[in-house]
């Protein structure tokens, strides 16, 4: 039932996330969102998962957007939506592609009998070193590749900030 409640929150907060007219508090509803996900994962006992949701993305990763927000300084009738044909295209099929998506998670948990409650036996799963090991070993190249993402993703940041 906690779960259901929880997923619920994530889902109502996402929705104000987009559907909010000031970007800033867009922003808020979006750091009450990733509030929400690190509360479901400490129910699924991947704690450093929550701390590092909290820490980088409602932290870190949320002042970078409120100091984009504030750069660009936006007022409300440049943000107002002028909907043309290639608009209602994306829209709709983003509508279309949230649908099968939740679609085929409701019949994975229907069918296949998927659970909500992370199995006993007190494994080691979501500690930092078994996280650690992990991301230095199996998945060392896709983390270098998300480090140099993100490198050219603050250069372009930077040129975009300086103006001319």
């Amino acid at each position: 039932m906690i779960f259901y409640l929880i997923a619920f929150g994530i889902v109502v907060t996402a929705i104000l996330t987009i559907a909010s007219r000031n970007s800033v508090v867009s922003a808020l509803w979006l750091v009450a969102c990733l509030f929400a996900q690190a509360i479901l994962m400490v129910t699924l006992e991947a704690h450093l998962v929550a701390a590092m949701q909290v820490l980088l993305y409602a932290g870190a990763i949320m002042v970078l957007i409120l100091f984009v927000i504030m750069l660009l300084n936006l007022t409300p009738k440049e943000l107002k939506w002028k909907f043309i044909a290639g608009e209602r295209l994306i829209l709709g099929s983003g509508v279309i592609y949230l649908a099968g998506v939740m679609g085929l998670a409701l019949w994975i948990i229907y069918k296949k009998g998927a659970s909500f409650v992370p199995a006993a036996g007190g494994g080691t799963a979501g500690t930092v070193e078994a996280v650690g090991k992990l991301l230095l070993t199996k998945y060392a190249l896709p983390f270098e590749l998300v480090s140099v993402t993100l490198l050219v993703a603050i250069v372009g940041a930077i040129l975009t900030g300086r103006g001319k």
